[in-house]
């Protein structure tokens, strides 16, 4: 058996290799199987042999346990923020105050990527910390976040004694809208745009999180150096690039300010052909001599400005508006337009949000409307520039996918449509439907799900227990073991019970806690249909409107359809809790905070219930305990000061005895 020690440092320095040659490089030199197949090698030899993980091993690229709180990092160098120019004639006084101090003068002129700033700061070529702008003097460690980004190298290419460079961490379009995609699926809050999706993902607690995000990075200075003496902005690109990080592209030395506004041009009709946002152009002294002596201000050095993009803007004539169902059931008013072209794309679509927007703008069909992009990615319309003659739209009060209803919460600008079987919200209910705290059918991920949709094998939560193993070895990769088990996993599903059932309906503003509190006092599904807003308010912790959601969903016609099928296909249709034997906690309620030694909430949660008390997620005088473990926040100091008992792991352990 060859070394494993110098298998392990073989198998690095090849990983390393065709790390930098993908994702700085974009030359990929071998297939991913390939890849893959040398990173799981060597975490087999560093699962048997510890002793050989190195920090700059790609395995350690994604590790660690998920963070409560950033410490923060005192910047030796301070990351300063540029004056902002908006014409030409602003370059070229920008230009006249750099000369009064220095004659000769070279600019290096480079795209401005719209992300979010960050420090990279490296030991004998080792990445030790990486740490967030935060307001120029402190930031935040995010050290094991940044290492998830594969562009960044955990080992430089040559071991000089320290470095600390800046760099824009950023999302590149595609990620986002696949981002975008996702949250929408999972009923979640999208970001708006790359820059806040960068900002967001960055800040994770849990790196695995970051990780998945597909981050990338662009570095575009040396903050310090030691080692290694560099007098000249460019040629600190040129080191950049040889000790392995990935520069910012496409800068230009220039010089004369001719030049420089010349390059600020190209930059701007190039911004909207790029897979990554940038909002502008910097411009910077190259010399580093001169930097030093001109200085900054309270506020920015006088040796760089940014040159800052406006939204280009265009009229064009709304033609139509359709209406698109979400995932969610949300309806969208969709502008369609004369095609137009705005920073470099043709635009014929953009999004009207909702009617409240429409209303604001008093948008008709046939108006000339100004459009521009968001983020220079997402079209949107920001006025009216000339009236067409016609009625303000008004939103459908029927879904346009399957004819049901639409409503509008109280707090809310969307309508959405009541149907649970309604085909465009079809995937993101199956999902639910199929989850952890709902059916819990184990193998039923998102991609079996968007499979058997697409191959029209499922159009409703019941056709899954209707499914057979032949009709699901049909889809991509399913052998006949895998559609045996998730035959069975359906199977095995049809137990859960009501309360589960209930949650899996995706109701709105049903979670997992109120189906169980409703399954317990009503029992069986059938009454449920007859069920009033009164009879389910008489429940402790249910409202008016998780009843009224209720009641609405059981008055459905679809509703009823769909729990025909489901019990005609032999789903459980009543509660299966069992009754509590031992109610030493009844008339009690328990809060839970921090990170407990050795039970995770859940299993103190379910221990809580069993004996027969509640669980809240907040603090008040009706509290009867809060049980809190390390790194307890706030509710811990809001019962401190209600005077609630505060008790420990050992504590409840006596208590359950």
């Amino acid at each position: 058996m060859s070394d494993p020690a110098k298998r392990a440092e073989e198998l690095r320095i090849l990983l390393n290799y065709h790390n930098y040659q993908y994702y700085v490089l974009d030359n990929p030199e071998i297939e991913d199987y390939e890849y893959d197949k040398l990173l799981r090698e060597l975490e087999e030899i560093e699962a048997a042999h510890p002793e050989l993980i190195t920090p700059d091993s790609p395995t350690q690229r994604v590790g660690g346990e998920a963070l409560t709180m950033f410490e923060p990092v005192h910047h030796e160098v301070v990351m300063e923020s540029l004056q902002d120019l908006f014409s030409h004639d602003e370059v070229r006084e920008f230009d006249k105050r750099v000369r009064e101090a220095e004659k000769d003068i070279t600019y290096v002129v480079e795209p401005k990527i719209d992300g979010l700033s960050v420090s990279l700061e490296y030991e004998n070529g080792l990445f030790v910390r990486g740490s967030t702008r935060g307001d120029g003097v402190t930031g935040e460690d995010v050290t094991a976040n940044l290492k998830t980004i594969r562009s960044i190298p955990l080992k430089l290419n040559m071991p000089i004694p320290f470095i600390e460079v800046r760099g824009e961490v950023f999302m590149p379009h595609e990620r986002f809208f696949k981002l975008v995609e996702q949250q929408e699926l999972n009923d979640e809050k999208p970001f708006k745009n790359c820059r806040n999706a960068a900002a967001g993902s960055l800040r994770q607690k849990n790196p695995k999180i970051t990780a998945s995000r597909g981050l990338d990075i662009f570095v575009f200075n040396i903050q310090r150096i030691e080692g290694v003496d560099v007098e000249l902005h460019s040629k600190g690109h040129e080191l950049l690039k040889k000790l392995g990080f990935k520069v910012i592209p496409d800068y230009k030395i220039c010089t004369d300010i001719g030049q420089v506004i010349e390059e600020i041009d190209k930059i701007g009709e190039r911004r909207g052909k790029l897979p990554y946002d940038i909002d502008g152009a910097v411009v910077k002294v190259d010399s580093y001599a001169v930097r030093r002596k001109l200085g900054s201000t309270a506020k920015f050095p006088r040796w760089a400005a940014a040159f800052k993009f406006p939204p280009e803007e265009k009229e064009t004539k709304l033609l139509d508006i359709e209406i698109n169902v979400g995932r969610t059931g949300v309806l969208t008013p969709t502008a369609v337009l004369e095609p137009v072209t705005l920073a470099g794309t043709t635009v014929s679509r953009a999004t009207l949000h909702n009617q409240d927007f429409i209303d604001g703008l008093k948008i008709a069909i046939g108006d000339t409307v100004i459009v521009r992009k968001a983020g220079e990615i997402i079209p949107e319309i920001i006025g009216v520039a000339k009236k067409g003659g016609g009625d303000i739209y008004k939103m459908p009060t029927t879904c346009p996918s399957c004819g049901s209803p639409v409503f509008r919460e109280e707090d809310e600008a969307a309508l959405r449509c009541t149907n649970a079987e309604c085909p465009a919200q079809l995937l993101r209910h199956l999902i639910h439907f199929a989850s952890r705290g709902a059916m819990d059918i184990e193998g039923l991920g998102p991609a079996i799900i968007e499979a058997l949709v697409s191959k029209g094998l499922v159009k409703s939560p019941a056709d899954l227990y209707y499914l057979d193993i032949e009709r699901v070895k049909e889809i991509e990769r399913m052998g006949e073991k895998s559609a045996k088990n998730l035959i069975s996993s359906i199977e095995k599903s049809k137990s859960a019970g009501l309360a589960r059932l209930l949650y899996a309906f995706g109701i709105r503003n049903v979670g997992q806690k109120a189906a169980k509190l409703i399954a317990g006092r009503f029992k069986t599904i059938d009454r449920l249909f007859n069920v009033t807003v009164d009879e389910l308010t008489q429940i402790d912790e249910i409202g008016e409107v998780i009843a009224q959601s209720t009641v609405d969903f059981f008055k459905l016609k679809s509703t009823e359809h769909l729990v025909e099928r489901l019990r005609f296909a032999g789903v459980l249709m009543e509660d299966n809790t069992e009754e509590v034997a031992d109610t030493r906690f009844a008339g009690m309620t328990f809060v839970l905070t921090g990170t407990l030694p050795t039970y995770t909430r859940s299993e103190a949660s379910k221990i809580i219930e069993s004996l027969g008390g509640k669980v809240s997620g907040s603090v008040s005088k009706k509290t009867t305990y809060v049980l809190a473990g390390e790194d307890a926040g706030s509710k811990l100091t809001k019962a401190q000061s209600l005077g609630v008992p505060i008790i420990n792991e050992d504590q409840f352990k006596e208590m359950i005895k």
